[in-house]
């Protein structure tokens, strides 16, 4: 039976192709599961506890303790803590991004909405927000806009997940029907982070925070995410969502290097 997607949260997906800062997919994904069809949840379910190295660690369930800046402190130079604190640093990014998640997700729980949302799949969006920026660094993404579309696409490749799908979804359908500005380099950065992705060991659900001590470059010979050249996204003409968020990276750079 060919399932329809239903008209109620289709209104919801079109306000995030709208404007996807101003009502992003952490708020529609959260919103999806009243109306998903079984079948397709089933199938994102699969693909994460039938792939041969995710299914064992989603069903381990691990969470890190809440990162702070002091963990990795006396991380050395050169080493993955000492990268992931610069990344953290210089961008003047919140420690506490997954511990926000949490309880953002607590809410949506408490409202009945997740009630459909099946325990590995709220293990990966929640351990995905601890990873985040861990992966922003091993795959060399950096917070541009476009090297977030391809850490998106990069995650997706490794595993059918609705999270990714619905960005890379809600970023093209604005490409398409608002600004096809964004359509050249949107889709340079999705076919960048998908091939990195695909020829990738996985590093989903991996411990790093339990390896901050090891050589960056080390950690990415493991995992196959060394490259010759960075991802630079050709960008000849930029779209005014694209243009605002790039302010906003701004200020926060700016504000973090004042402090």
């Amino acid at each position: 039976m060919m399932h329809k997607v239903d008209r109620v949260f289709g209104e919801k997906f079109l306000t995030a192709v709208d404007n996807f800062y101003a009502y992003g997919v952490h708020l529609l994904f959260n919103e999806w599961w009243e109306s998903a069809p079984q079948d397709a949840i089933d199938k994102y379910v699969a693909a994460i506890t039938e792939h041969p190295e995710q299914g064992p660690l989603a069903a381990a369930g691990w969470m890190a303790p809440p990162f702070s800046l002091s963990q990795v402190a006396d991380c050395a130079p050169g080493t993955l803590g000492a990268a992931w604190r610069e990344h953290m640093v210089v961008n003047g990014l919140a420690e506490q991004l997954a511990v926000g998640y949490a309880g953002l997700t607590a809410d949506f729980e408490a409202s009945g909405k997740l009630a459909r949302l099946p325990a590995v799949l709220k293990y990966k969006v929640l351990r995905g927000y601890q990873t985040h920026d861990l992966h922003h660094v091993l795959t060399g993404y950096t917070t541009h806009p476009f090297h977030e579309l391809a850490l998106q696409a990069f995650g997706l490749a490794q595993s059918d997940y609705p999270y990714a799908a619905m960005t890379l979804s809600v970023i093209i359908g604005h490409a398409t029907l608002v600004d096809p500005w964004l359509i050249q380099p949107a889709m340079d950065a999705i076919t960048d982070g998908w091939a990195l992705g695909r020829r990738a060991k996985s590093i989903q659900f991996i411990d790093f925070e339990n390896q901050i001590h090891r050589p960056l470059d080390e950690v990415r010979a493991e995992y196959g995410l060394l490259r010759d050249t960075p991802f630079v996204p050709l960008v000849p003409k930029v779209s005014e969502l694209v243009a605002g968020e790039l302010v906003v990276q701004e200020k926060m750079r700016e504000s973090a290097a004042a402090a």
